[in-house]
């Protein structure tokens, strides 16, 4: 199938050095590269999602989630209980816990100490990133809390200058694992589809579309397409048939 002009081969096959992030195995575009990149567009459109779409909606489901389900006998209208029922669940409150804005903290005597002990709730995650890009770029820190902080970090403009530092992948990466972690918990995940459509570069039935993603994947060449790339490559497909059969 003849190549759409506005999806070149070209832009869509690795050229240069992989992604700065060890979560991703995609190497850099050419126009990546030009843009002076460290990690790929794929991932800085990945992490805008997270903290934009996903993450949001997952605190939702979390601060609905608070309380802890308990069983029991009932006698007479009231529940009885082996052991007093915990205020609320564990794993949900860590999560939606605070964070300093300091990543360490001293004790009377003092030496320092981490602030958390266990896993890092979501505020202690994206604190030390908001941190490091307001001392970068000398800006006024967000309010924070989850929502604030995931929305003041996953702003476009910003992904985009971070897409150039030297810690990008590792953002990336962290950013992952609290996904992974939070969806273990809420136990939503992004629901991946096939698209009923070849790949235009490879032509294989192996394109998967994803919960909130902006780009379709072909699992296959790993080439990524816009919903738009997409209609036009079927409708070039469609007026070649229509030609042939003419």
């Amino acid at each position: 199938m003849t190549q759409p002009s506005m999806i070149s081969p070209e832009e869509r096959t690795p050229h240069g050095p992989p992604c700065l992030a060890d979560s991703c195995h995609r190497g850099l575009l050419e126009h990546e590269l030009a843009n002076e990149q460290v990690l790929c567009s794929r991932c800085v459109h990945l992490v805008n999602v997270w903290l934009h779409v996903e993450l949001p909606l997952q605190i939702v489901v979390l601060e609905g989630s608070r309380q802890r389900e308990t069983t029991g006998a009932s006698s007479g209208g009231r529940t009885a209980y082996r052991t007093a029922p915990l205020p609320g669940r564990d794993d949900v409150l860590n999560l939606l816990g605070p964070a300093a804005w300091s990543d360490r903290v001293r004790d009377a005597h003092g030496q320092a100490h981490a602030d958390q002990h266990g896993p890092v709730p979501i505020a202690g995650v994206l604190i030390p990133w908001v941190r490091l890009v307001c001392d970068e770029r000398r800006w006024n820190p967000p309010t924070l809390t989850p929502q604030a902080l995931a929305q003041w970090l996953g702003r476009p403009s910003l992904l985009d200058w971070a897409s150039r530092r030297p810690w990008a992948g590792e953002m990336r990466d962290e950013l992952d694992e609290l996904m992974r972690t939070v969806r273990c918990v809420t136990r939503l995940r992004p629901q991946r589809r096939p698209v009923p459509q070849p790949c235009p570069r490879c032509d294989n039935l192996t394109l998967v579309e994803t919960d909130h993603q902006l780009y379709i994947d072909c699992t296959t060449c790993e080439s990524m397409y816009t919903r738009d790339e997409l209609a036009l490559a079927a409708r070039i497909f469609a007026a070649e048939l229509a030609a042939g059969a003419a």
